[in-house]
């Protein structure tokens, strides 16, 4: 069956339902456009389905057991009723993993039952640029047609990489997609990767209770990232019990009798049970007819974009994971909603990278947003910075909280706050007033003037900041 639908003169095709998919088609259905959605799934896309839902959601059980883990410290003794010995606090990962499918299941569901009451058609199945107005569609059921649009979103994702010498068998070599249908924790994980993925989920097993050894090809874990983070956070992997194998580059994974052989490059050989590859992630542009629509792609397939989510073909754009810009759930949704605003005529604001709040979902965890390190280091005379061990905030001290720190960035002589790094238990939630701060071009003695409640975490916040005053 090839059938064309009659064009409108609002008509937007969008091809993928993960965040920058579903959160477009929203902002175009409330725009009064005629919204089309294409997704070869689940509504959710991979966030939701495999990546950013389930692994919070085993982080979140991680966290649990960390806490249970530091009440030692707070004096609580978990004993048995019957020989008040201490009991051994276990995780049941098929328990786990059920409830992660479920919550991942409840959530696809949830965006595709918005979706529809909104006015959009959702699709299932896949979309291909036949050229700058045309989708052609094949349905999970086999039928195919032609849809016309007046503007067109790829919002397509990516996928994990593999390595040749690696590929996963879902048994015992692993890509992060593939955790969820363990029914028991790996006796010892070898975890393969130490940028976000693997760290957060070397930090995960290890919290529950696994053995975990991570490979590193680099100096230090978490590359890319806040340096003082880095060390505190492999300070910590290192204190519980986690072997760090620093630059350290593997060569091959193989499947052993009763578990996984890794083999790096200097010829080492480490044995484990099972393997999890986190070597990245490839954008998934392949066979999507960018070419005969002209949308350009970099050297490493992902779609180019401009600030407005804008490809290099007009009517066309892109946003979330292919498009490389950076690999983060919130930044595909405002990808997504910029793209319809811009396209639709809405007012439009382009995306700033340096106000994006970032987090990576360790124990601790570390947040970020603006200025780095590395701009500190590019120039020391115009900016200053202070970091403030959390270990000082009496909070801090009464929850046991013993790692992590405040960091500010600020203007020298202005005082404007340009970016910030928190370390710590739910770092992620502490960042938002740095990440306000930079958006709004607060200065620190404005935060610093702000009341907090004591004793309180984010305490530290205005004590940093209060740090960073300038007598006139």
């Amino acid at each position: 069956m090839n059938t064309e639908f009659e064009s409108t003169a609002d008509r937007v095709v969008i091809i993928g339902g993960g965040p920058g998919g579903y959160e477009a088609a929203l902002v175009a259905a409330q725009l009064g456009a005629d919204v089309m959605l294409i997704e070869r799934y689940r509504c959710g896309g991979s966030a939701v389905v495999t990546d950013v839902v389930p692994s919070k959601s085993l982080i979140a059980t991680a966290e649990m057991m960390d806490e249970i883990n530091r009440s030692g410290g707070l004096g609580i003794r978990i004993t048995d009723h019957e020989d008040d010995v201490a009991d051994n606090i276990t995780a049941d990962l098929k328990a786990v993993n059920e409830r992660i499918l479920s919550l991942a299941d409840a959530q696809a569901n949830d965006i595709y039952e918005g979706l529809v009451r909104s006015g959009v058609k959702v699709i299932q199945g896949t979309g291909t640029l036949v050229d700058r107005d045309h989708v052609k569609v094949v349905e999970t059921g086999g039928t195919e047609y032609t849809l016309e649009a007046s503007t067109i979103l790829l919002s397509v994702g990516a996928h994990p990489r593999e390595l040749p010498s690696a590929k996963p068998d879902g048994e015992r070599i692993l890509s992060w997609t593939q955790l969820y249908h363990l029914d028991q924790l790996p006796e010892h994980l070898i975890v393969v990767g130490s940028g976000v993925t693997g760290a957060e989920f070397a930090s995960a097993y290890r919290a529950l209770g696994t053995e975990v050894t991570l490979v590193s090809s680099r100096e230090k874990v978490l590359p890319g990232q806040d340096e003082d983070a880095a060390d505190v956070l492999e300070f910590v992997f290192r204190n519980k019990g986690m072997n760090v194998l620093s630059r350290s580059r593997a060569d091959s994974v193989t499947r052993t009798e009763n578990g996984v052989e890794v083999t790096l490059a200097d010829g080492r050989r480490v044995e484990g049970s099972h393997c999890l590859m986190a070597v990245g992630s490839i954008p998934n542009t392949e066979d999507l007819g960018l070419k005969s629509a002209g949308v350009k792609v970099n050297e490493a397939g992902h779609i180019v974009v401009d600030g407005v989510s804008r490809t290099s073909r007009s009517g066309v754009y892109a946003a979330g994971d292919c498009t490389g810009v950076l690999p983060l759930a919130s930044v595909a949704a405002m990808q997504g909603r910029i793209a319809m605003f811009h396209a639709l005529g809405d007012a439009v604001q382009p995306l700033k990278l340096r106000h994006v709040a970032s987090n990576v979902f360790t124990a601790p965890e570390i947040a970020t947003v603006g200025f780095t390190q590395q701009n500190y280091r590019e120039n020391p005379t115009d900016i200053d910075t202070v970091m403030l061990p959390l270990d000082t905030n009496p909070r801090a001290k009464m929850l046991g909280i013993k790692d992590g720190f405040v960091k500010l960035f600020a203007r020298r002589g202005s005082g404007s706050i340009l970016g910030g790094v928190v370390v710590g238990p739910r770092a992620s939630e502490l960042i938002l007033p740095i990440t306000m701060a930079v958006e709004n071009r607060l200065t620190v003695d404005q935060l610093s003037a702000s009341f907090v409640v004591y004793p309180s975490v984010s305490g530290s916040l205005t004590e940093a900041s209060r740090k960073l005053h300038r007598h006139l």
